[in-house]
């Protein structure tokens, strides 16, 4: 593992959009045919328009100061944080802890970047189900909303 992998640039990139800080935003992140993989959604969401919607609604949607670096316990706050990190190479696994509507929401976001710095890949996981079934909810909902307006 070495510091010049590709994964830490677009990692230290990530951060600085959750913190609002990133020119361009998502646009400078995600490869024009990235693929977003959802928990709730069967089927790849490919390209990055449709990536952008899924990555704004669930920033709308997962609550707390998304600032990338501040991890959370799942306690009172309820603030979305990453509590775990492991890069290498041209991926990262990144452990996420929420609440949402009082339901503690556990979640790993797995980034494949390529050569470039491109955000290639997009994949949500979380736990508990219970959880899932609100995350949904309201992701359905800002989806919407975010595609209407």
């Amino acid at each position: 593992m070495s510091n010049s992998d590709p994964i830490f640039t677009v990692m230290e990139r990530w951060s600085q959009h959750l913190r609002g800080e990133l020119a361009g935003g998502l646009d400078s992140l995600l490869h024009k045919d990235c693929v977003f993989l959802s928990p709730v959604v069967y089927s790849p969401q490919r390209g990055r328009e449709i990536s952008k919607l899924y990555l704004s609604a669930a920033g709308n949607v997962l609550p707390g100061e998304a600032d990338g670096d501040a991890p959370s316990s799942g306690g009172p706050s309820g603030a979305f944080g990453y509590t775990k990190r492991i890069m290498q190479g041209n991926h990262a696994m990144l452990e996420f802890e929420t609440t949402v509507d009082g339901i503690y929401v556990n979640g790993v976001d797995i980034i494949t970047c390529d050569d470039d710095g491109w955000i290639t890949e997009f994949k949500v996981m979380m736990r508990p189900y219970k959880a899932l079934d609100v995350v949904k909810e309201q992701m359905m909902a800002m989806m919407d909303e975010l595609s209407a307006g």
